[in-house]
C-alpha cells in the first residue's frame, strides 16, 4: 500500500528522523496505522504497532518484547504538520506520555520536560497548552472506561 512520509520530530533530544521502515497498514482522514521494529534496539522493546489520532493529537503504541508478547501501552501527545503535495506528515512530540500497563494501571511520564522545553524556547506556549490539554483529554478516556476504543484499529493486527 502506497503511503505517506512519515517523520518523527522530537524537541528534547532535538532530531527530527525519517520513518522509512515503518509499514503504513490503514489510513484515512482520521487515523494512520503502522507496524515498526524498533530504532535502536533495545533488550525489553523489540517492536510495535501504532494509532495515530490526527485530530485527538495523539499517538496510541502498542509495544512488544522480542517474544511478541505485550510489553505495554505508550501513549504519545503529539501534534502534526501535513504537506497535502508531498504527502508527508512531521509528527511532533509533545513530550510528555502516558504508559498503560497490561494490568491497567496508567502512569504520566516526562511532565518535567514540558518546563525544560518552554524554559529553553523549544516549546511554545501554544504548543504547551495543546500539550496539556491533549493529555487531559487522553486521560479522561482512559479513566472512564474508554481506552479499549484507542486500541480498537490495532486490534485487527495484532497476532496473538
Amino acid at each position: 500500500m502506497a503511503g505517506p512520509i512519515l517523520y518523527r520530530k522530537r524537541l528534547i533530544p532535538e532530531e527530527c528522523v525519517l520513518l522509512k521502515d515503518d509499514m503504513l497498514l490503514y489510513r484515512d482522514e482520521h487515523i494512520i496505522v503502522t507496524s515498526w521494529n524498533t530504532l535502536k534496539p533495545r533488550k525489553d522493546l523489540h517492536h510495535g504497532l501504532s494509532c495515530y489520532y490526527l485530530l485527538e493529537g495523539i499517538k496510541v503504541s502498542r509495544f512488544y518484547r522480542e517474544d511478541n508478547s505485550l510489553l505495554y501501552w505508550y501513549c504519545d501527545i503529539v501534534d502534526y504538520d501535513y504537506n497535502a503535495g508531498t504527502d508527508t506528515y512531521i509528527i511532533t512530540d509533545l513530550l510528555v506520555d502516558v504508559i498503560v500497563y497490561p494490568d491497567g494501571f496508567v502512569k504520566v511520564v516526562d511532565i518535567d520536560e514540558l518546563i525544560t522545553a518552554q524554559e529553553s524556547g523549544l516549546l511554545t506556549d501554544d504548543m504547551l497548552k495543546k500539550s496539556l490539554l491533549n493529555l487531559n483529554h487522553l486521560l479522561q478516556i482512559i479513566y472512564a472506561g474508554g481506552f479499549e476504543n484507542l486500541q480498537a484499529p490495532l486490534s485487527k493486527y495484532v497476532s496473538q
